[in-house]
């Protein structure tokens, strides 16, 4: 029996995986990772798989990074692990100092979790809590936009709205309201991506205007919502919820787990709206994809709203690991490769150069809204009959790798999230097999 197929096999009778229904692997292969380097992983038999989705969004700089490597390393004989409470350490200060640098001093008091659900569910608590502290208890709902997600914890299904992951845990979900999305797909006749962006504002505002008095916090992924399938929106969106949120006195929450860390173009997503939330949450690519962290920033004067001899009025959340050393030294080092070398104006000529190699499947006829966002590419596949869309995403996935590529479809949404390290060659296969498979699959090839 061959190596991969042994772990395979073995993997299938021990492991429950995620997001997955397990039945579909007695016909979706299950791939045995060896190793990985660079962009690339392999299994035990020496086949390669570009990662085209950076290992679900969170691999920044290639796998088996030299240098997040040898810092990892070296603080593994310094400290692996300390409880944070009553006590710290310098890579959680340090990569605290400089996060709330990058965000121009207005965020800062780290708060760190695990994983992205994790840091949802700070900043959902965060807010109900400082207006608990404020005298203001009746501020106990939540706002989310339509075909959002963020996260699978039950405080983050409540602000989530794909009923594939939320419908079946209804009666344990506290529900938010839903607010139009500014999709920029959804635009009407002669409107522009603004426009949408207009109109969406317009009716969140509507609903601030009636329940402003009972609702915490608006959260939202900036730029792109990404399991909606990759829908992307124009940044005046952003500009005008930071305007009604202060104009009717709620939080903004920014869900900044997979859009941050570059991967919108600039560091911080909201960058390019000019405007900071009262809530940032990272976490993916924050530690180049090698381990578990998360984090929640946010203002000075919510902190202090917590800051009491009152015990009841702290924010008493926790977790064993939290802040854990390794972790955030990875993220320093992560933040390292950025600063050193020049990522985000480098990413910005590869995302040029892939967006052009990818012309052929943009023109291509079955495909719609072929889209870009930094270092975010999708588009939309149309179908010719049912027995083509069914199954469409499983038949891609297993097609890709075939063709030594990793792409995990959203329904009819293709989607390409690469880490930052493309050279050329990598670019032309991932451009190239995305079409290849493409054709493939709806039988045109």
């Amino acid at each position: 029996m061959p190596v991969s197929s042994d772990w395979v096999a073995r993997s299938l009778r021990s492991v429950w995986h995620p997001c997955t229904q397990m039945q579909h692997h007695e016909t979706m292969p299950l791939v045995a990772v060896s190793h990985g380097r660079g962009a690339w992983l392999y299994d035990h038999e020496g086949r390669r798989y570009l990662d085209g989705i950076s290992s679900w969004w969170v691999n920044l700089f290639g796998h088996a990074n030299p240098r997040i490597n040898a810092q990892l390393k070296d603080q593994l004989d310094r400290l692996e692990h300390a409880m944070l409470a009553g006590f710290t350490h310098e890579p959680v200060v340090q990569l605290s100092e400089r996060l709330s640098t990058l965000a121009q001093n207005v965020l800062g008091h780290c708060f760190y979790a695990s994983d992205g659900a994790s840091a949802v569910e700070i900043a959902l608590k965060m807010s109900f809590h400082f207006w608990r502290n404020s005298g203001r208890e009746q501020k106990q709902e939540f706002v989310c936009l339509k075909d959002s997600y963020h996260g699978e914890t039950v405080g983050a299904l409540g602000v989530t709205d794909v009923a594939l992951f939320k419908d079946a845990y209804g009666p344990l979900l506290r529900q938010a309201h839903i607010a139009p999305s500014p999709d920029a797909r959804g635009a009407r006749p002669g409107e522009t991506a603004a426009g949408v962006a207009h109109r969406a504002i317009a009716g969140l505002e509507a609903l601030l205007q009636e329940r402003a008095d009972r609702i915490a916090a608006v959260i939202v992924e900036p730029l792109v919502q990404c399991a909606a399938g990759m829908a992307m929106y124009d940044a005046l969106y952003l500009t005008e919820l930071r305007r009604v949120c202060d104009a009717y006195d709620v939080h903004m929450i920014a869900d900044e787990i997979a859009v941050g860390c570059g991967r919108s173009g600039t560091f911080f997503a909201c960058e390019q709206a000019g405007v900071w939330p009262d809530f940032l949450c990272l976490s993916k690519g924050i530690s180049g994809g090698y381990l578990p962290l998360s984090l929640v920033m946010t203002r000075e004067h919510i902190y202090r709203a917590f800051y009491d001899n009152d015990v009841t009025r702290g924010f008493l959340h926790s977790h064993s690991y939290t802040g854990n050393p390794l972790a955030c030294r990875a993220a320093l080092a992560t933040l390292d490769i950025f600063a050193e070398d020049d990522v985000l104006n480098v990413n910005r000529q590869r995302a040029a150069r892939l967006t052009q190699a990818l012309q052929p499947l943009a023109k291509h006829p079955r495909v719609r809204h072929f889209r870009n966002q930094g270092m975010i590419w999708a588009f939309d596949v149309v179908f010719d009959g049912p027995e083509q869309q069914s199954g469409f995403a499983r038949r891609y996935f297993t097609s890709a790798l075939q063709h030594e590529l990793l792409l995990r479809p959203i329904g009819n949404t293709v989607y390409l999230m690469p880490p930052y390290i493309l050279d050329d060659d990598d670019i032309e296969h991932l451009a190239s097999r995305t079409l290849t498979v493409l054709n493939e699959v709806l039988n045109l090839s």
